[in-house]
């Protein structure tokens, strides 16, 4: 399975990457918007790990463009601040699946690739 994770802080990035490896799966990284949609011209992702606020770009146009691109891709948003806390990115983005807090443990967010990714 192909992840593609978009997070704009390459230390947390990498940690989530050396993680979802050891787990078997093919992992790409972008650190903003148009790196992401470059990646997602060329490529496809099964599941898309993607930071909430991204220091360059939007992620809900990463999403987006996602949607159009690979409409079978889902999203898993994640996010160190209480913006969408109510729920409500699911009503913005339509392949979004989970919502989670950047602290998440990076075996609970392998176990959530897993299962929104169908293995």
């Amino acid at each position: 399975m192909k992840v593609l994770i978009v997070e704009s802080r390459p230390e947390l990035g990498m940690l989530w990457t050396r993680h979802l490896e050891r787990q078997g799966y093919a992992v790409k990284q972008a650190q903003s918007q148009d790196d992401a949609v470059a990646y997602l011209s060329t490529d496809q992702a099964d599941i898309i790990v993607l930071d909430l606020v991204l220091k360059q770009g939007s992620a809900l146009a990463v999403a987006d463009f996602a949607s159009y691109r690979h409409p079978d891709a889902r999203v898993i948003f994640v996010t160190d601040t209480t913006f969408f806390s109510d729920g409500s990115i699911f009503n913005h983005a339509s392949n979004a699946c989970a919502f989670l807090p950047a602290g998440t443990p990076p075996e609970d967010l392998a176990a959530m690739v897993a299962h929104y990714g169908g293995h």
